[in-house]
């Protein structure tokens, strides 16, 4: 039994949260940008008084509401009602945990678009970690949206800089472990307890045996795109998942075989997908597979099954085989660390590492250009 005082919260290791993104509707992400060009093409070529019904009017959002731009993406300032222009470049998000799929950056189609996790967004240094509902702890290299809970950057400003740690965490770990520690090491051992509540260690042997593992782990969540060399995760000879035959039109539905291994898409046939990959292969293809209602936005979805479709099914369960292997190890480690010397909130607290201040909890001034606010005012902030 751990000893009280020795755990922490992610919220006091990683204190900066920010609330998921509401969409308000859900014909703003789908798994190809083509399919986002299409739906914006369907909504401004329909008449401004028709609009309405189509765009899916929420408290926040209708076609004439008058809001700022998203950081980093300049779509037109003008209102929605008399936008006739093409669709803002789509952008890849992480849509639920391991789900990749494609968003329309743009404020005036997003409910709660959360403009503090665009401020802080690159492409090579910052990562997620979000706890999931599917998922106790899932991480991603994308932006995450959908049905997740807090998402916490791991750093609140872009280029890898202001680590998004308990102020003097990381200085007391390296003088207390005599390593060096990274903020990429802290993100990792996070990954090794995979919920909310984390254990750090004071065996040096046992925090880089744990960092090694969470990188693996981390690794795979990002599809290869953190702590790797460059290339994308694989299954070795034998467990690679195959195509059996092909997936003709866009099935009604995936039905799974346990004992066979085998994911079937109408007359289509993956295989071998172990178990603990359909968790999330099985949502993923209900996303897919599930028409939108006749006459919606939602409904302008590929006539066929595109072959990237294929690729990213095989993709994803490569990477939930894979994650599934690391279980085991990980499960081990976790034990081992519960019943060694840990560096405990009780010893945190008489540092002065915690509690944490709030200063920490709130997003940090990142700007470095003007942001332009609704009907192309600048915004103050």
């Amino acid at each position: 039994m751990r000893e009280v005082g020795t755990s922490l919260t992610l919220a006091e290791i990683m204190p900066w949260a920010v609330a998921p993104l509401r969409l308000g509707r859900g014909w703003v992400v789908a798994a190809e940008a083509a399919t986002l060009r299409a739906r914006w093409d369907r909504l401004v070529k329909t008449e401004p008084a028709d609009r309405d019904a189509l765009f899916q009017v929420t408290r926040s959002r209708s076609p004439r509401s008058a809001v700022p731009q998203l950081p980093g993406h300049p779509a037109p300032a003008g209102r929605l009602a008399r936008e006739d222009g093409p669709c803002p470049e789509p952008v890849q998000v992480m849509n639920e945990p391991f789900d990749r799929q494609w968003l329309i950056p743009d404020n005036r189609v997003l409910d709660a678009a959360r403009p503090e996790l665009w401020r802080v967004a690159d492409t090579t240094h910052q990562l997620y970690a979000v706890q999931a509902a599917e998922a106790p702890l899932a991480y991603s290299a994308l932006l995450p949206v959908g049905r997740q809970g807090p998402i916490r950057p791991l750093y609140r400003r872009p280029g890898g800089l202001d680590p998004n740690l308990a102020p003097g965490l990381l200085g007391h770990l390296s003088h207390r472990l005599g390593l060096p520690v990274t903020p990429e090491d802290v993100l990792a051992w996070t990954a090794v307890a995979a919920t909310p509540e984390v254990t750090l260690t004071a065996s040096p042997a046992l925090w880089a045996e744990g960092v090694s593992l969470g990188r693996e782990i981390v690794w795979l969540h990002t599809y290869g795109a953190r702590f790797g060399t460059g290339g994308r995760p694989r299954m070795p000879g034998g467990r690679r998942p195959y195509v059996r035959s092909a997936i003709p039109g866009i099935p009604d539905a995936a039905t799974y075989d346990p004992a066979e291994q085998a994911l079937r898409l109408g007359t289509g046939l993956v295989s071998p997908v172990p178990p603990a990959a359909w968790q999330f292969a099985e949502p993923w293809c209900e996303r897919r597979t599930t028409p939108g209602a006749p006459g919606t936005l939602d409904a302008i979805r590929p006539p066929t099954w595109p072959r990237s479709r294929t690729s990213e099914l095989l993709e994803l369960v490569t990477v939930l085989a894979l994650l599934a292997d690391l279980e085991p190890r990980r499960i081990d480690l976790a034990a081992r660390v519960d019943s060694a010397e840990p560096i405990g909130a009780e010893e945190l607290r008489a540092l002065g590492v915690l509690p944490v201040p709030d200063t920490a909890r709130r997003p940090a001034s990142v700007l470095d250009h003007h942001e332009e606010g609704p009907d192309g005012q600048y915004a103050l902030l």
